[in-house]
């Protein structure tokens, strides 16, 4: 069965969205994966986010900030924007499929302790739709397989 894909998205994913992606890639729930992009990539992450994701136990995505592009979109099953879903940042395309925005600061206006905090909420964001995807997917198991057993 092909993995199924959480895409977390904001405008430079230099911070926030790639936070999220090694977040939710250290501990999947199985058939998942995650990817990250913005809409006007970075030429490279903020030099914070390598430092806080490594203070709690974690790394960089293998790639560098990347451009949002129509497959990722449509490659994905759940699609989590961070705060970034305004006329110029937005391209129309978002506004079209189903998508769920977390609302979050761009850290990299915020000092350390401001970045951390914005880091612990994406966390608790993450272990949240971890656990949802994990109880969804065990509810369609439990569908499929009463359908399967003639019920």
């Amino acid at each position: 069965m092909p993995e199924k894909q959480v895409l977390f998205i904001c405008i430079e994913n230099a911070c926030r969205s790639l936070m999220a992606e090694s977040m939710f890639n250290s501990n999947p729930p199985p058939g998942w994966k995650a990817a990250s992009a913005g809409t006007a990539p970075a030429p490279v992450p903020n030099p914070r986010t390598e430092v806080m994701l490594n203070e709690i136990g974690l790394a960089l995505p293998p790639h560098p900030p990347q451009q949002l592009s129509d497959a990722m979109v449509s490659a994905s099953v759940v699609r989590v924007t961070m705060g970034c879903l305004d006329d110029v940042s937005c391209p129309a395309r978002l506004k079209t499929v189903e998508v769920v925005d977390w609302g979050l600061p761009d850290p990299a206006k915020l000092d350390d302790a401001g970045f951390r905090r914005v880091r612990d909420e994406l966390r608790r964001r993450v272990e949240r739709l971890r656990l949802e995807l994990i109880l969804g997917d065990r509810r369609v198991a439990a569908l499929t397989a009463g359908a399967s057993d003639g019920a």
